[in-house]
């Protein structure tokens, strides 16, 4: 290799570790090693890794040998990524949520998501720090803390800086170049939140286009697992390999499902042209200086390129009143079911034992207190109470009817574009439908805003479509990716 390995790895995308490897330039475990030396410099600081693989060199040699016996499985053969802390795994590493009551649970199979990604060749590096039970515990917890693991740091500015949740630790590790991609999982705004406050690209998939199997939920209804890359491409090859239907996961057998195992198909550097985008200006309106101009350039771009611009488009939800009932009841059902079927090393295999240890174990597990768990126990667990049931309607049919399809239908749109994960994005976790979010450019002023951070820094440009509408989205991100090329490393955190 005429490059340093350092050199060469910094920024690598799958394509081009792909190449190097067919071509005997680099190799798995020379490129695992790599990564793990960057994580054992980086991460005291960042706090992005909870724990590395024990197995992950092994793992690299094996898949070394085998494609030089047999050649490659595919685009993943061989690259390194990390998974969020709540996505079984059912090798030696533990799956806890960021809690410290599951710090020892090893789970007894892969989830359906880790599974796809192992049988596709990925070298599974570790797991990632994220915001505890998934922002899910405390109204007043920090994003990117857990019990078990402290707060994780955005790279771009440590301890000033934003990280995003609650799949931050993901967010914070690719940004850093601590792996070559991560899987995060989202309920409202976690994969596309910490995506755009560390310069990455992150999809937020259709419910049912990828399992929900093996995952630590929240909710049934909003709950997906998505890619965080630092290309498009990335992006588009990861969500290719997590597509496989499961049997045991209902939604993945949608009737209307649409399904790829390639999306890079439809990457086109002239995705944008005769694109038709609207700009919801309601949601416009709490943007900073700093901030309303990356949007306004933004828009500005996707004309250049050929889009046409729909502004403003008005949805008739923006004055719908929202609740977190559909959170706080499906939270207690899911997780007392998760929790009654884990694996050994778990201190707790229920929602009652969970609060009881954090109370027993309140100096360390009570830094920021478990509010939302006690008001979330307060449900019956059953998904009976009418309550659950209007929130839910509410939540599928004006977000959908009242919100993104009657956009999309009225205006004639391929997308909507909104900036990061502001205000509106919410409307597409409650419909379950897709967002996919750019690097926009960067913020050099900011005001202050949660736990004390400010919201200057790397802002994400962010495509909302309809269900299944990811080829679209992907056209979309891909042609402004192209076209703007705002994604910068961050310099290395001393």
């Amino acid at each position: 290799m005429d490059r340093t390995i350092n050199e060469f790895l910094i920024e690598a995308d799958i394509v081009s570790l792909q190449l190097a490897m067919e071509s005997g330039e680099l190799s798995s475990e020379a490129c695992v090693r790599w990564y793990l030396e960057r994580i054992e410099r980086l991460n005291p600081k960042l706090k992005a890794v909870l724990e590395v693989n024990p197995d992950a060199i092994s793992i690299a040699k094996e898949l070394d040998a085998e494609r030089r016996e047999r050649g490659s499985r595919g685009p993943l053969h061989g690259i390194p990524i990390l998974l969020k802390d709540n996505i079984d795994t059912g090798d030696n590493m533990h799956t806890s949520a960021g809690s410290v009551a599951l710090a020892e649970h090893i789970a007894q199979k892969d989830s359906a998501v880790a599974l796809q990604l192992r049988v596709a060749g990925a070298v599974f590096l570790g797991k990632a720090n994220m915001t505890e039970w998934a922002n899910f515990m405390s109204g007043t917890m920090w994003s990117g803390y857990s019990s078990r693991g402290g707060q994780t740091l955005n790279p771009y500015g440590p301890g000033e800086l934003f990280v995003g949740g609650s799949s931050s630790g993901s967010g914070a590790a690719v940004a850093a170049n601590l792996c070559t991609a991560a899987i995060g999982t989202e309920t409202s705004g976690s994969i596309i939140s910490p995506s755009s406050q560390n310069g990455l690209v992150g999809l937020k998939p259709t419910i049912g286009l990828v399992s929900r199997g093996g995952i630590i939920p929240i909710t049934q209804t909003q709950d997906s697992a998505g890619p965080m890359t630092r290309t498009v491409r990335d992006a588009a090859i990861l969500l290719g390999a997590m597509t496989a239907m499961d049997p045991e996961d209902t939604a993945t057998r949608d009737t209307g499902r649409l399904a790829y195992m390639n999306y890079t198909t439809f990457l086109d550097v002239d995705g944008l042209q005769g694109a038709r985008i609207g700009i919801p200006r309601y949601y416009y309106q709490g943007l900073d200086k700093a901030r309303a101009e990356i949007i306004e350039r933004a828009i500005n771009l996707l004309k250049e390129c050929g889009a046409v611009i729909v502004d403003p488009v008005s949805l008739p939800c923006e004055s719908a009143k929202w609740d977190w009932d559909v959170m706080r009841y499906e939270f207690k059902h899911g997780l007392n079911n998760y929790l009654s079927k884990v694996g050994p090393g778990a201190a707790v295999r229920s929602f009652d034992e969970l609060i009881s240890y954090n109370e027993a174990n309140r100096d360390v597990a009570l830094k920021y207190g478990q509010g939302t768990l006690i008001w979330s126990n307060g449900t019956s667990g059953t998904l009976t109470e009418p309550e659950y049931s209007e929130s839910l309607r509410l939540n599928c049919e004006t977000a959908r009817d009242q919100g993104i399809d009657h956009a999309i239908r009225e205006y004639k749109l391929d997308a909507l574009l909104f900036l990061g994960n502001e205000d509106g994005l919410d409307i597409s976790a409650r419909a379950g439908y897709p967002a996919i979010t750019v690097p926009g450019g960067y913020a050099e002023t900011g005001v202050i805003a949660e736990g004390g951070y400010t919201t200057k820094g790397p802002q994400g440009i962010t495509f909302v479509g309809t269900a299944y509408s990811e080829p679209v989205l992907f056209r979309l991100a891909y042609g402004y990716e192209q076209a703007s090329k705002y994604r910068f490393a961050p310099s290395d955190p001393v």
